[in-house]
């Protein structure tokens, strides 16, 4: 593939407006020989935030190297719901193409409630998400939205991924970033403007190099495990939630509508850093107990149950300094009561790539993606709180909770999220 960087700024360089798949965002060029020099940004980790960035940054006209540690391409996790908000950043990065087919798009949300017995209100989504916010709801497999963005970035030319290679150590000067590499070889080194941390919640560049704490546990875990949609076809068109004393689970469609993704969150005190640990049936069917049978009925479906302790980052902590920034989970890891761990990502990979390209001197780009992104995030973040606290409720607090949603009903309901789905990618 050619060099995408165009000597005469295009249509979008002048507007700022959006550009095909592959149009480079506008960024100061050294010239060698009559040519762009790319800029390198080196990105740590190559999960759906990582490859995201690498994307965004290579149509910004960068040269990026990411560094995984695992030796294999993959994704850890069964299901991931993309909102418009996020779609509309892989839309424009030429991603679509390599997801839509593994997409599933369900058809509304149904919030159900223990206490209520069933259902209370049905938001719609489908078409109508469509009309209100320009783009569509989708729920993937991760492991196919991450295969999806693999291949995307393998696509470019001016993105290098290095599977099996840990970033080890980061030293700063005035030109640059040394990086050093732990592979099965040894230990290496590679030069870039700058790091970007997207190792996920126990990331190496927030604990090693920012020396940041880590993510707080939340006193939850959630149990996930999927199923064939042929087990529970009548889940096979919508998102359902049910909430209960100290439990929610939630259900949507995955892998095409081939299958169903159920995850199950409890309030519980287990903890470890592992997305894979496994679960026993009985575990898992230990904190239902008196559900509704439905309910106790579909978590009995599953072969096997996985756990992860449930944690976030609160509000206040850095996300960059120096040459250094940290990005998705890394920055600013949330609980998943809003499903928007991985559209968060999304979105900053491609404020990142705009603020490096706008912006010539590294530490102030780093510190405009920041400022540009924090309060938005930091919004998602207690968001997500909230509701871990709404799902959970009993007795009055339960009554009062089933009674406000009947009452604003579905389409209210959906209306108080114009402000997180309409974003868009500028």
């Amino acid at each position: 593939m050619a060099d995408q960087t165009a000597d005469d700024p295009s249509p979008y360089q002048r507007s700022g407006q959006a550009t095909p798949s592959g149009s480079p965002i506008p960024f100061p060029h050294a010239h060698l020989g009559g040519k762009p020099a790319r800029r390198r940004i080196i990105v740590a980790g190559a999960g759906i935030g990582g490859l995201t960035a690498a994307l965004a940054l290579e149509r910004a006209g960068f040269s990026v190297q990411v560094l995984e540690r695992s030796q294999q391409s993959g994704e850890v996790g069964a299901g991931i719901q993309i909102s418009p908000n996020a779609w509309r950043v892989l839309d424009a990065l030429g991603v679509t193409p390599f997801v839509e087919e593994t997409a599933s798009k369900p058809q509304a949300i149904q919030v159900n409630s223990v206490r209520a017995g069933g259902t209370i209100a049905r938001i719609p989504l489908g078409q109508e998400a469509l009309k209100r916010f320009g783009a569509p709801y989708c729920v993937f497999h991760r492991a196919d939205l991450h295969n999806g963005l693999m291949r995307a970035a393998e696509s470019r030319t001016f993105i290098e991924i290095n599977r099996g290679l840990a970033l080890a150590d980061g030293v700063e000067d005035e030109d640059g970033i040394t990086v050093e590499m732990q592979g099965e070889t040894g230990v290496s080194s590679s030069r870039a403007e700058a790091l970007i941390g997207a190792d996920g919640v126990w990331s190496t560049v927030r604990r090693r190099l920012l020396r940041l704490p880590s993510a707080d546990y939340a006193g939850r875990v959630a149990y996930r495990a999927t199923i064939p949609v042929e087990d529970a076809p009548e889940l096979a068109n919508y998102t359902g939630l049910w909430m209960g004393k100290d439990a929610h689970l939630i259900h949507y469609p995955i892998g095409s509508g081939r299958q169903i993704n159920l995850v199950a969150v409890v309030d519980d005190d287990w903890r470890e850093e592992n997305w894979s640990a496994p679960a026993d049936q009985e575990e898992v069917l230990s904190h239902y107990a008196g559900w509704p049978l439905a309910v106790r009925k579909l978590l009995e479906r599953p072969q096997s149950w996985l756990k992860w302790a449930l944690c976030d980052i609160g509000p206040g902590t850095i996300w960059a300094e120096g040459r250094i920034a940290l990005l998705g989970d890394a920055a600013h890891a949330m609980l998943p009561f809003m499903a928007q761990g991985g559209a968060m990502a999304i979105e900053d990979a491609w404020v990142l790539a705009r603020c490096l390209a706008d912006e010539p001197d590294v530490d102030e780009a780093l510190m405009e993606y920041e400022r540009k992104r924090k309060q938005r995030v930091e919004r998602v973040v207690r968001s997500a709180r909230d509701n871990a606290r709404t799902y959970h409720m009993n007795g009055v607090m339960a009554l009062a909770r089933d009674t406000g949603i009947r009452y604003l009903g579905g389409q209210r309901l959906l209306s108080r999220y114009d402000w997180l789905y309409k974003w868009q990618p500028e």
